[in-house]
């Protein structure tokens, strides 16, 4: 019979907006069905039942468009709608739950024709599964396919009348934003095992992670914010701070920190009170409910007698007497209900703040304003410019993504942003050898993790985190990594989706092409020109998405985002492109070639390395062999065994001077080793350690280089003198120990005599054979 939908906004897409018509996603699936259904229809006329019928799909579909949610299809009086299947925000699972909160609230509040009162079961389950993008609307019968639908169906089942039941990732994604319980293993039909189950009560009050250990890598920024801060207190000028940067960069972190770091000014105690905004505010006042509670030391669960005593010696002495008893009542009211109607409770705080800051500092942080509602907004701005007409010693701090924009801008000389940057390498080591050794992981866990982490600690956390003993492990995106954790794949698949078609298309594509790539690679991808893929990179440049390569090329910049995106293709669709790269490569390796400095073949070989095509056998090298040169040709009798890996970077261009760029070189205290050293890319070398016995002597590539302690690189040292010395004291005289440098046959050594005029001392570099090209880097 014919059944209203409903229009769910942006994602309610009829056309396909790239060339990949379907998408491997994480979305959410809410399933609906009421409760005895069977009787009810029995029990009325058929007529009746239709306008019941109608009157329940209407409900359940104006709250799935207020949560953009998409009715997947009606199944007799059930409704089964997708969260997350057009675009996602990170907060699909969220958004499901808070819609089935709602969609009880409303029918409970609801009489249905004939007065009939409904009570429905909601299940709610997060899991992978392939979507059409051109069926996304509602009505899409078969839009989605994947177990999280039948999982959704299932545990629904297990819900009371009138309750919401979730599964476990759907319990993990909404962990401290909802009050949910555990119920028993529910055992669904076709599962082998139990699935844990949770009931949802109702959404919970936002509370502020705890943060443990110092802060690292960040002294730069807390010196910017505390001289703003200071300085707003000692001149009386206010100040509006804003910690600027993605997700993950640690806003939240820096802004525990200088609550602890900055406890007075000048002797003077500094007032702190901090509120922190939940996605989508039930309550639109909830923030300034929050910051009240902080500056009365209250909790979300205290009793009214309580509240109302805490209050009340909040405002004794700050308010005129006559004025403190309807102060208090506001206060008391905005605190029970702090939505529209509580607008004299938010001018009651403001009053507050603004007696406090007449006696001392105050600072008023918000954390992820991005997400407060207007009001919140309107509060803060209003507070800010009353004290700044008064003079007062009042600063705001305030944290947000990059993306966010102030609805109500302030001049610029009062607005004071602080960028986060990622950490550096070393600072990213330090906090992962931390957080490993918290966790009771093996200190090896850091050397994978720091490329992955990409400077962010969030995603530091997050994969020490995924690795304790207990953790669900997603499925492994690539062998050689460990898995992406749900809350990134979250964030990245947030990430992605704020991007229109042939922007996404691009990054999907590219990210399929390991490290490095070129817009001709990407277009022999898509089959598109290249002038119109680099006309997309360059804009996903100027979004933060994408950045420069070191040859010339692109990267992704985020590699949960790379990882994301591969992850979203088909297998089909990674087929045709694994297909297209082995097509499209001779069109593609002149441009490669030339931004690497290299030869076509090598260029070739890097290219088809990078689509994750072989070589034909013939190409590749022969014999027992470990160790390749950047042009695809064996060092024969040269295998690296064990020891780690430390990426250095010549000097100046040349190989006369090599200096670490992170860690120590190896596990051994010897300042003197033997190495081999593999070009990677022209000023770029890998070190890595072999036994003494693995460098034949006959070797003609072979070049004499000193390994001089753990930190620095000389590839050539003076024959003689002070020189060939070992720095340690009492160490005694030790000679250079040999290093293979694979290099094309074709580059000779130059003459290892003495030169002329030089006093039979042998120059720094000479000696040294050199290629007649730079050698491309291999793909990680």
């Amino acid at each position: 019979m014919p059944l209203s939908t409903v229009g769910t906004g942006r994602e309610d897409v009829t056309t396909s907006p790239w060339p990949v018509p379907q998408e491997r996603r994480t979305l959410t699936v809410l399933f609906a069905d009421i409760v005895g259904s069977t009787a009810l229809t029995e029990r009325l006329d058929p007529e009746d039942v239709r306008a019941v019928q109608f009157a329940y799909f209407d409900i359940v579909a104006g709250v799935l468009r207020r949560w953009q949610g998409t009715v997947e299809k009606y199944v007799g009086d059930a409704v089964m709608a997708l969260f997350g299947a057009r675009t996602s925000d990170g907060l699909d699972g969220y958004r499901a739950v808070r819609a089935a909160l709602e969609i009880q609230t409303a029918l409970d509040r609801r009489v249905l024709p004939g007065g009939v009162r409904l009570r429905v079961r909601v299940g709610v389950a997060t899991g992978e599964a392939v979507v059409d993008l051109a069926g996304v609307r509602d009505g899409g019968h078969g839009m989605a396919s994947g177990a999280v639908l039948t999982t959704a169906a299932r545990i629904q089942e297990y819900a009371p009348a009138g309750g919401v039941v979730v599964c476990a990732a759907t319990h993990r994604a909404t962990a401290g934003l909802v009050d949910q319980h555990a119920l028993a293993p529910a055992t669904l039909t076709g599962k082998a095992l139990p699935v844990d189950v949770w009931r949802v009560t109702r959404t919970g009050h936002p509370r502020p992670t705890r943060h443990h250990g110092p802060l690292i890598g960040r002294r730069r920024e807390v010196a910017t914010v505390r001289d703003q801060l200071t300085r707003a207190a000692r001149e009386h000028r206010p100040r509006w701070v804003a910690l600027v940067g993605p997700d993950g960069i640690g806003r939240s972190r820096l802004l525990a920190e200088l609550r602890h770091r900055l406890p007075e000014v000048d002797g003077t105690p500094v007032c702190w009170t901090v509120a922190h905004c939940p996605p989508y505010p039930e309550q639109v006042l909830g923030p300034v409910a929050e910051l009240l509670r902080d500056l009365a030391g209250l909790a979300a669960t205290d009793p009214a007698e309580t509240v109302h005593a805490r209050l009340a010696a909040l405002v004794e002495g700050l308010l005129p007497a006559h004025r403190a008893a309807v102060t208090v009542a506001a206060l008391g009211a905005l605190l029970a209900a702090p939505d529209r109607s509580a607008e004299t409770g938010a001018a009651a705080v403001r009053q507050v703040l603004l007696a406090l800051a007449a006696r001392r500092p105050v600072v008023v942080g918000v954390d992820d304003l991005d997400r407060a509602a207007p009001q919140v907004n309107h509060f803060l701005h209003t507070l800010f410019a009353t004290a700044t007409a008064r003079g007062l010693p009042l600063a705001v701090l305030a944290t947000h993504r990059p993306e966010h924009v102030d609805p109500l801008p302030l001049p610029g000389h009062r607005r004071q942003p602080v960028e986060l940057p990622p950490l550096d390498t070393v600072h990213t080591g330090r906090l992962l050898r931390r957080l490993v050794a918290r966790a009771g992981r093996p200190a090896t866990d850091v050397v994978r993790l720091v490329p992955l982490v990409a400077g962010r600690p969030g995603y530091a956390a997050a994969y020490v985190d995924a690795a304790r003993p207990g953790t669900p492990q997603p499925p492994a995106g690539r062998s050689a990594e460990p898995a992406l954790p749900e809350s990134l794949r979250r964030r990245a698949a947030a990430r992605l989706d704020r991007c229109d078609g042939p922007h996404r298309a691009v990054l999907m594509a590219a990210a399929t092409l390991d490290g490095e790539f070129t817009a001709s690679a990407v277009a022999g991808l898509l089959g598109w020109t290249p002038g119109r893929v680099a006309d997309s990179l360059r804009r996903l440049t100027d979004a933060g998405l994408v950045r420069p390569g070191a040859r010339g090329g692109h990267v992704i910049a985020d590699p949960a985002l790379r990882r994301c995106a591969s992850d979203r293709l088909p297998r089909t669709v990674r087929a045709d492109f694994a297909r297209r790269a082995g097509t499209a490569l001779p069109a593609a390796h002149a441009d490669f070639a030339r931004r690497a400095g290299t030869t076509l073949p090598a260029a070739h070989a890097d290219l088809a390395h990078r689509a994750g095509t072989a070589l034909p056998a013939a190409s590749a090298g022969r014999g027992d062999l470990a160790h390749r040169t950047g042009v695809g040709r064996a060092v024969p009798g040269i295998r690296p065994i064990g020891g780690s890996t430390t990426d250095i970077r010549s000097i100046g261009g040349s190989t006369t001077d090599i200096r670490s760029i992170g860690g120590s070189t190896t596990g051994s205290r010897s300042p003197w080793r033997r190495a081999v050293v593999t070009a990677t890319a022209g000023d770029t070398f890998r070190l890595r350690t072999v036994p003494p016995d693995a460098i034949p002597s006959h070797d003609p590539r072979r070049v004499p280089v000193n390994v001089d302690g753990p930190r620095r690189f000389d590839p050539l040292r003076r024959s003689g003198g002070s020189g060939d010395r070992d720095p340690r004291p009492g160490a005694g005289v030790a000679r250079a120990g040999a290093v293979v440098v694979p290099l094309p046959v074709r580059v000779a050594a130059a003459p290892a005599g003495p030169r002329p005029g030089t006093g039979g001392r042998r120059r720094r570099g000479e000696g040294v054979p050199r290629p007649a090209v730079p050698l491309p880097a291999r793909a990680a």
